[in-house]
């Protein structure tokens, strides 16, 4: 029987692998100035207390777009917006300083707790902020003179290491100053951006309302390439927003963008310390990497096929056989566990090459993993000068149709492999060309 403190223990447990990728490695997180305003925010700060005692550098950046909103509507005063950027003038300035001022020492109170029983206890964290941020003025753009308003000139990148090396945390606001003793407002998004790609950041998280990045259907899309961005078609404004910036992050030079809910507790640690996260990735690369196998992988592939193999869908392979063989295999791998598997084994003479050992884990079907691998294995066989590739299959000749294969003859088949055809499993035989 299975006790809650159990239960507990073995989700700890697998969280292990997580906990050893992120040491030492350095995120950064954009906090809008509604983040510091919900109800969930001091379970956010307890979490980012966890992932600083886990040794993960962090640096913080926070908005304060709505604090001073709320500034400049109490003290009667509006700002003009030209491309969504907030026209900045003297009198706006002193409120923009001032939600700035406030808010980061909020943040920084927060940091600094430490109360007994509660999940700060014993934390002491040190948080560092300062002049980090070198800025400019934007100027004159199309007859519109932004005044205080700035964009990011430089990053003080040896400052910022420094303080990370020493173990502190880093908090930004969106404040820049000039050579010149002036003060700017930055846009929260460019300071994110910009920081992240000159400190060489391992990930730039964005916090929004919503869990991630949904598609037309209301659905969480979990991963997405920057190519594959222009492809989705969002409605949300703020979701929109989110992803512009991930994609710049991206293009810029950070591998991982991940956007995750500021309102749902436990968001951060579920996306960094679970296999499918909480939220949105969005990748340079695919985020599950394909690649040819070795004879690490033996294991990993016996284990993938194992169910397959006791259903009888799939030939017995032995780890021996599979040793042999394990050049034919190429892979989708996912936080190093194998999710997936396809071989390719050519037959030169006949030009042609059998696609064999279709698997995806049964926690990661339905996403077009099967249709990636054999894309992949087409490409190499035609890369290796085959005309056309084959498969043998008892259960699934469906979805290879689908996939573009036709029915043929046992006869077509190359010799080598009409004398070794398992009369018994009676497979039908699908030919493709490429």
């Amino acid at each position: 029987m299975t006790t809650p403190g159990r239960a507990h223990i073995r989700w700890f447990r697998n969280t292990a692998p997580y906990i050893n990728a992120h040491r030492g490695k350095t995120f950064v997180l954009m906090l809008g100035g509604e983040v510091a305003q919900h109800e969930n925010f001091p379970n956010f700060i307890h979490d980012i207390a966890l992932l600083n005692s886990l040794g993960v550098r962090l640096v913080l950046i926070h908005g304060s777009r709505s604090q001073i909103d709320q500034r400049l509507q109490r003290a009667g005063l509006q700002s003009a917006f030209h491309d969504e950027l907030r026209i900045t003038d003297s009198a706006a300035l002193e409120h923009v300083k001032d939600a700035a001022g406030s808010l980061r020492a909020q943040i920084e109170a927060l940091l600094s707790m430490g109360l007994p029983n509660s999940p700060m206890q014993g934390s002491r964290m040190r948080v560092c902020s300062g002049n980090f941020v070198t800025a400019k003025p934007i100027g004159i753009v199309g007859g519109v003179d932004f005044q205080h308003t700035g964009k990011v000139r430089r990053i003080d990148i040896d400052s910022i290491r420094a303080q990370l090396e020493d173990g502190s945390i880093v908090l930004l606001s969106p404040l820049g100053y000039s050579p010149t003793g002036e003060i700017f407002n930055l846009a929260l998004e460019d300071i994110a951006v910009h920081c992240a790609a000159a400190i060489g950041a391992d990930k730039l998280i964005l916090l929004g309302a919503g869990a991630g990045i949904s598609d037309a259907d209301g659905e969480l899309i979990r991963q997405c390439a920057v190519g594959d961005i222009s492809k989705l078609k969002i409605t949300d404004p703020q979701q929109t927003s989110l992803l512009h910036t991930a994609r710049r992050a991206c293009l810029a030079g950070v591998a991982r963008c991940q956007i995750i809910s500021y309102e749902d507790d436990c968001a951060l640690l579920q996306e960094l310390f679970t296999h499918d996260g909480s939220g949105t990735l969005v990748a340079n690369d695919d985020y599950e990497q394909s690649r040819q196998a070795d004879i690490n992988d033996v294991g990993g592939i016996l284990e993938l096929i194992a169910p397959l193999e006791n259903e009888g869908i799939l030939l017995r392979r032995s780890r021996e056989l599979l040793e042999t063989e394990i050049s034919q295999f190429r892979l989708l791998e996912r936080d190093g566990r194998i999710i997936a598997c396809a071989a390719l084994y050519p037959f030169p003479d006949d030009g042609c090459g059998e696609v064999a050992c279709i698997v995806s884990h049964p926690d990661y079907r339905g996403g077009k993993r099967g249709q990636r691998l054999l894309q992949t294995l087409e490409r190499e066989a035609r890369r290796q000068g085959l005309g056309r590739v084959f498969v043998l299959t008892t259960q699934t000749a469906h979805w290879f149709i689908e996939q573009g294969f036709m029915e043929g003859s046992r006869d077509a088949l190359p010799r080598k492999k009409q004398s070794l055809y398992n009369l018994q499993r009676n497979s039908k035989v699908f030919f493709k060309s490429l």
